[in-house]
């Protein structure tokens, strides 16, 4: 066994961007494993660090020395190789490529043919030799979108590099990078700590720098610290900290020693809608917001410093004083926006364009009003609240409270529509379009919500595929997978039994500048969408295909039959009726024989015939109301039945009769039992491997 040491790479640098750095810090210890693993060296595990200053990968165990290569290097054929029992100029030149005399050579025989073969073993290189090729391979490979030159030197970096560790084992192993020379000292915190750390061992990095630099490495570690001070400072204000996910994590990667500073602001500020505030205490200052046990704002925040204070009376007056006018521009906002109504806001949309091609976003709203009118009606809703909530949709974009906070979009619209005595219907959904906003988000709750929702997305759907933009590859610009996938869920997860092709339909008529068949390209696009849907739910390819085939235009209805098709295909029935229909299928395809559209029960002369016919008119009798009921799993075990008549009918009956009139009759037969299970699905899909 080789001997083995712990490898540890540290760069440090200036202050890096927070919400690039996990990411730069996982493709840095990618890029170093993908190195030491093409190069065929072993080791145990690889833990990433990164904070502000440094991203370092800490790697244990790692072998010192590559393992000699055994090298097998085929020469020219016997056969061409020797003349006469002389060596010939291809096998002297073989020889000689290889170092070695024709008398070294080995014999390659296999039952093709023989050949020459040297045989070598390369040594393996020491690790040491060849770390620095593999840090400066993974540096080169990080996601950086911006990088920065300093100073006069010629290198780029996403900040300007100050030092840099390479530890192997004890060991320094030398090399420069990014122009900076590779040694032993790190450094601590830049106010607790600012002097240099010497490392005596790779593998006590993380607790030297805790321990004498003030610095938690661990990305991981420092996040649930953070949490758990932001958590024990709510506790202690009598309130509960509202921890979103996404500042925590922007948060911890602006600290290295992370000290909890709570702070307050006056509660007049509470007039103000909670959204509002709470988006000028959080993308300005990263503050997190305190709630009481009803879940109501408190007049309370929390900040996390990177500096442990003497006095932290400073630090948080300090902080009291920054938030004060993030506030007022906020309740400023909301008094001057109060002073038009929403529908006032209607021309201004005139002035801002939807896209160059697609007009304006007051254009966008009257087609989108038109449309929530629509489906309004169709799921029971007021068809003219529909218009309305369409025709104001938008609206708040144009408010000084939206134009400083975006995401607060839809949000203030609501708001602003109560304000004005819009229906609260109206100004629910006025909210609820933009939802789901992501995957696993909540979803519009009311049925005007649902409609302007769905409206909104299939008109930018339908507007940006009939300009030639669809996404490709990994570039979609608009958001249009997202737009799909939501609209599938919004049909499929409330229920909503809604004709997805009238709808797309329906978009495409109101735009008059894109072109012919836009929706059908969409349809196909968000069947794409659902298979994809019901792919990540594990449900049986075959299942989702044997549907899909059938291009069902009701979202919710195709949902129905695959569910429907997933407990069929454990009745013991499932496989012989899917080989079944796979024959007819066949059968049908390769025929060139014109036949009618129904058979001729007087035609039929045999009583397998008669049997499948008669047992075929009992079962469709029996399935109409359910498949008008979108029962397809009951369905199904109905046409399970038919198992026994079918295999009865293949093993007695030639379809291919030579009396022609018995052989169209047959064919026309087959039809009508494919078309009998082409109602729910095309079973012969059951067949294909998932």
């Amino acid at each position: 066994m080789s001997e083995v040491r712990d490898l540890l790479i540290e760069i440090g640098t200036e202050e890096m961007p927070p919400k690039a750095l996990q990411g730069l810090s996982e493709a840095f210890s990618s890029g170093l494993c993908s190195g030491l693993e093409q190069a065929q060296l072993s080791y145990k595990i690889a833990i990433p660090f990164a904070t502000p200053r440094r991203l370092a990968v800490l790697i244990k165990s790692v072998a010192t020395m590559q393992a000699d290569r055994k090298i097998e290097k085929r020469g020219p054929a016997i056969a061409a190789a020797f003349k006469d029992g002389e060596p010939t100029k291809a096998a002297l030149g073989f020889a000689r490529s290889c170092g070695v005399n024709i008398a070294d050579l080995d014999r390659l025989e296999t039952k093709k043919g023989a050949w020459l073969l040297h045989r070598s073993t390369q040594p393996g290189k020491a690790t040491a030799t060849l770390i620095p090729e593999f840090i400066e391979a993974a540096l080169a490979a990080l996601p950086i979108p911006k990088r920065m030159r300093w100073s006069d030197l010629p290198y780029e970096f996403v900040r300007p590099v100050h030092w840099v560790v390479i530890l192997w084992g004890d060991d320094v192993i030398e090399a420069n990078i990014l122009g900076v020379q590779s040694g032993r000292e790190t450094r601590g915190h830049r106010f607790h700590h600012p002097a240099t750390i010497s490392l005596a061992v790779a593998s006590d990095y993380p607790k030297q720098l805790e321990k004498q630099g003030y610095i938690i490495p661990a990305f991981m570690n420092r996040r649930e610290r953070v949490r758990v001070l932001v958590e024990e400072a709510a506790e202690e204000i009598g309130g509960k900290a509202v921890i979103d996910e996404g500042l925590l994590n922007e948060v911890t990667n602006l600290v290295e020693w992370p000290v909890p500073i709570t702070g307050a602001f006056d509660e007049k500020f509470l007039d103000v809608p909670s959204e509002a505030l709470i988006a000028a205490m959080k993308n300005h200052q990263k503050y997190f917001h305190v709630v009481n046990s009803e879940g109501k704002l408190l007049p309370r925040f929390i900040t996390i410093s990177n500096i442990d204070s003497r006095e932290p009376e400073q630090v948080r007056a300090g902080n009291e004083r920054v938030i004060r006018p993030r506030l007022s521009d906020a309740a400023f906002f909301w008094e001057q926006d109060r002073k038009n109504t929403l529908s006032s806001y209607l021309k201004r949309l005139e002035t801002v364009i939807f896209q160059n091609k697609l007009g304006s976003l007051a254009a966008k709203s009257k087609r989108v009003a038109q449309l929530t009118g629509t489906i309004a009606k169709q799921l029971a809703a007021d068809e003219a609240q529909g218009i309305r909530a369409g025709e104001l949709s938008k609206c708040d974009l144009m408010t000084e409270m939206v134009g400083e906070f975006p995401e607060l979009q839809g949000i203030m619209g609501e708001y602003y529509a109560r304000h004005d005595n819009e229906n609260a219907g109206v100004a629910i959904a006025i909210r609820e379009q933009y939802l789901p906003r992501f995957w696993g988000d909540d979803l519009p709750s009311t049925s005007l919500g649902q409609a302007l929702s769905i409206a909104d997305k299939l008109d930018t759907l339908i507007g940006i595929f009939g300009i030639g933009q669809s996404p490709t590859g990994d570039k979609d610009p608009f958001g249009l997978r997202r737009a799909a996938i939501s609209v599938l869920r919004i049909m499929i997860e409330s229920g909503l039994a809604l004709d997805l092709r009238q709808l797309l339909e329906n978009a495409e008529t109101a735009y008059s500048n894109i072109k012919a068949k836009t929706s059908e390209q969409v349809f196909d696009f968000m069947l794409e969408r659902l298979r994809a849907y019901y792919h990540d739910q594990d449900f049986n390819m075959a299942s989702i295909e044997a549907v899909l085939i059938c291009r069902p235009s009701s979202p919710l209805d195709a949902a129905r039959r695959i569910r429907g098709i997933e407990t069929f295909r454990q009745l013991p029935q499932a496989m012989s009726l899917a080989s079944a229909n796979k024959r007819i299928h066949n059968i049908l395809k390769k025929t060139t024989e014109a036949f009618p559209a129904e058979p001729d029960p007087s035609i039929f002369n045999h009583e397998a015939e008669k049997r499948l016919s008669e047992e075929m008119a009992t079962v469709s009798e029996t399935i109409a109301p359910l498949l008008k009921a979108g029962d397809y799993q009951t369905a199904l075990q109905h046409l399970a039945s038919l198992r026994e008549a079918v295999d009865h009918f293949f093993d007695h009956v030639l379809v291919m009769d030579e009396d022609r009139n018995v052989r169209t009759n047959r064919l026309a037969f087959l039809q009508k039992v494919r078309n009998l299970f082409l109602q729910v699905a095309d079973i012969s899909k059951l067949q294909v491997k998932s």
